[in-house]
């Protein structure tokens, strides 16, 4: 698994600052005013950095943006990063102050000179999280462990701060690393071993094999990998660490490989079809973040592991598959496989758990990229108080999310003649039709979450957290709900 840079609060050293090699940097205010810290470097450098701040190109910056000065003179350092940084920045603000020092440092130690503290978990973050890089299958040298050190007033005051940051950053990279890892790595049964390994973190899992799913009757979640030489499997993931209160669920996709089953997707950008276990790297990744930071909640995590293939054995569009719940479903398209797996695992889940509430997690359609792009989850639910209260997390932590829409008139357009309903209903409205059929599988009284992150699990190009490729968006949302939510006092 990639590994989070260190990052290490000490006591403000002045006569360091000289002396230190690799890369160097400072936070300013819009108004220039320099603290302890920037002085002694405007001293050392003659000035530069006060002339910096008169200048027009810092008229330019935006607050989170910075100005590299390469060999700065009077300096040790092989550059000067001076970044502009509101006194009361917002989240997104520090956060992005904190990748844009990420990029800045590369490959060589960095040494951020702030006195002002307030906002060093956010940048800290921002740092950790845009220095990731996923390079498990390249031959070269391999990059050294990263590293990083904060220069402050208060050190001890940053301790649980960084504690918290390095949880929510492995979280954020477990998810990342599933979602980047090639599809004859990263099989049902790989999966299933790294979410086994999470037990090391204490962590209950345990992986139902294809036995004991045929026993439950998960018709529809065996049907779709029923052409795969890779064994279907449920994990079930438990963190009880808020006494007797019923637990939150997180149910995830796992669709190691889609090709579309018989009903085969176009050749070209099948090889992206690896994310499409996306929704269950989240749930990974939370889990995981949960158990790191020791969180006072009880939540469990189910993800279905199953690849969809053609094969003499596999799923036909025609065959008609049980659901555990006893609903029968008309498959009309076998590359609208997701539903059907998150159907039996939704059921299982409610069944056995009884959770207080569920989030399910999905790279579900490509209608939601059409209608959101890259920069926005499908959010649907059936209850307002939940939607919103997720929706407010999500912002808190600068993840894009946007309400989408359910409602009885959808139903209509997934009536099948031959089974209680079809698995698409066309083209109109198609990620709406998708988390219909999936609220089908939703039992009275139990709030529900459903988010399709097609658009945003993996993009093509850099984010301000994360270079191109897998995002490892949601985990910090979901964390931030629990936290807000679900922890004990």
């Amino acid at each position: 698994m990639t590994t989070p840079i260190t990052i290490t609060a000490t006591e403000t050293d002045l006569d360091a600052l000289a002396g230190a090699d690799g890369k160097l940097a400072i936070l300013v205010t819009p108004d220039g005013k320099l603290d302890q810290a920037a002085r002694r470097i405007n001293r050392l450098t003659k000035g530069a950095v006060a002339r910096l701040i008169a200048s027009e190109q810092w008229e330019k910056l935006k607050s989170g943006e910075g100005y590299v000065m390469g060999f700065p003179v009077g300096l040790a350092a092989e550059a000067l990063c001076v970044t502009k940084l509101d006194r009361r920045p917002s989240v997104t603000e520090a956060r992005k102050a904190g990748a844009e020092l990420a990029k800045f440092k590369g490959d060589a130690g960095l040494i951020l000179a702030a006195a002002n503290q307030g906002k060093m978990r956010d940048v800290a973050l921002g740092l950790t999280l845009r220095a990731y890089a996923f390079s498990d299958h390249k031959t070269e040298d391999q990059k050294p462990a990263q590293a990083a050190t904060l220069m402050v007033n208060k050190p001890d005051d940053l301790t649980e701060d960084l504690a918290q940051v390095a949880a929510l950053a492995e979280g954020v990279f477990f998810t990342r690393d599933l979602v980047a890892e090639p599809s004859n790595i990263l099989t049902t049964q790989e999966f299933a071993d790294r979410l086994e390994a999470l037990r090391d973190l204490g962590l209950f899992v345990e992986v139902l094999e294809e036995d004991a799913l045929e026993a439950l009757g998960m018709g529809a979640l065996l049907g779709v990998g029923q052409g795969s030489d890779s064994p279907t499997k449920l994990a079930v993931m438990q963190w009880n660490g808020g006494g007797d209160e019923a637990p939150l669920a997180l149910v995830g996709k796992g669709v190691v490989f889609d090709t579309g089953g018989i009903s085969i997707k176009p050749a070209a950008g099948m090889e992206d079809m690896t994310m499409d276990m996306g929704g269950a790297g989240v749930v990974a990744g939370v889990m995981r973040t949960l158990a790191l930071r020791k969180a006072r909640a009880n939540v469990v995590g189910l993800v279905g592991l199953v690849e969809n293939m053609p094969d003499g054995r596999a799923q036909r569009p025609g065959d008609v598959v049980t659901s555990m719940k006893g609903d029968t479903i008309e498959v009309i398209n076998t590359d609208a496989e997701g539903r059907l797996v998150l159907a039996d695992v939704l059921w299982y889940a409610q069944d056995r758990f009884a959770p207080s509430a569920i989030v399910d997690l999905a790279t579900l359609t490509g209608a939601i990229i059409i209608g959101l792009g890259h920069d926005n989850a499908g959010v649907f639910g059936n209850d307002d108080a939940f939607a919103n209260r997720f929706l407010k997390s999500a912002a808190a932590e600068g993840e894009g999310a946007w309400r989408m829409p359910l409602g009885e008139s959808y139903d209509k357009l997934i009536k099948s003649q031959v089974a209680d309903m079809k698995n698409v209903g066309g083209r109109a409205a198609g990620s709406i039709t998708a988390a219909q059929f999936l609220q089908r599988f939703i039992k009275e009284g139990c709030p529900w979450i459903h988010l399709d992150i097609a658009g945003v699990a993996k993009v093509t190009t850099e984010t301000a957290l994360a270079p191109k490729g897998a995002t490892g968006w949601g985990v910090l949302a979901l964390d931030r709900m629990i936290r807000d939510g679900y922890e004990a006092e």
